[in-house]
């Protein structure tokens, strides 16, 4: 997200604790404040230290403690294949018979998303709306909040964690 609050996708090419490279089509000013959502990561920010053929590169600014753990994820991402370690997730993911159902934006409106990730604090839905960030939502019968927009749909927490009984009932 730039400086205008306009979304552009982007592909990331490389990461560290400090810095972020990225494939875009998007040709942001050097100096331009930029915000990422990077799945499995999460919310980034920082300014644009330079302009290349394709992309652009971002310094981070990050708290130590922010910089600590990226450097964490960044090393568990880099060594989960060669260790065969588990997924790092907080709830067991969960797979619904019938993935498409719909959702509730907060005025209303209604729309038939597909879900492609779905877990007991939350779900990863590909829709062609993208609510804003924090808004409220409902999928199913679950209440929840737009937590991160996906280069295919959005991410949503839902109000408190469920149970697979629960899920499972809802979602099949």
């Amino acid at each position: 997200m730039r400086e205008d609050f306009q979304e552009f996708p982007c592909r990331v090419e490389n990461m560290s604790p400090g810095g972020i490279a990225v494939a875009t089509t998007v040709e942001p000013r050097t100096g331009e404040r930029i915000i990422f959502y990077v799945d499995h990561i999460g919310r980034l920010e920082g300014t644009v230290a330079r302009l290349y053929p394709g992309g652009f590169a971002v310094d981070l600014v990050n708290s130590e403690r922010k910089r600590e753990k990226l450097a964490a994820q960044l090393t568990w991402f880099a060594n989960r294949g060669e260790l065969d370690l588990p997924e790092d997730r907080r709830h067991q993911r969960l797979q619904p018979k019938d993935p498409r159902v719909e959702i509730a934006l907060d005025d209303g409106r209604r729309y038939t998303v597909k879900i492609i990730d779905l877990s007991l604090s939350g779900a990863a839905v590909q829709s062609s709306v993208r609510p804003a960030l924090n808004s409220r939502v409902t999928l199913g019968l679950m209440q929840g909040r737009v937590v991160r927009h996906l280069e295919e749909g959005f991410a949503i927490e839902f109000a408190s964690v469920q149970t697979e009984q629960a899920l499972t009932s809802m979602f099949g």
